[in-house]
């Protein structure tokens, strides 16, 4: 029985080291993409298909992160799922 809570412990602190490592990393991007579009909108050379190339590839990230997100979630719902069944029985 405290293998259990010892082990629950340990994917609550993963869980919440990386829901602090993935909001930190999500802030740096989206400061990246403000500093990147304020480039864009002071320099008139780049074409507008370049620009648009450029806003598909922020929606592709950002699709991918949250896509990634979800995915870890969804692990670490199934972990924790795993010790509750094996606490009751």
């Amino acid at each position: 029985m405290e293998q259990t809570k010892i082990a629950k412990q340990m994917i609550n602190f993963q869980k919440t080291a990386f829901n602090n490592t993935f909001n930190a990393i999500t802030m740096l991007q989206d400061q990246a993409e403000r500093m990147g579009n304020l480039v864009l909108e002071q320099f008139s050379w780049p074409p507008e298909e370049g620009k648009r190339v450029i806003n598909g590839w922020i929606e592709t990230y950002k699709k991918a992160r949250d896509d990634f997100k979800k995915a870890v979630d969804e692990s670490f719902k199934k972990v924790e799922d795993f010790f509750e069944k094996s606490k009751t029985q």
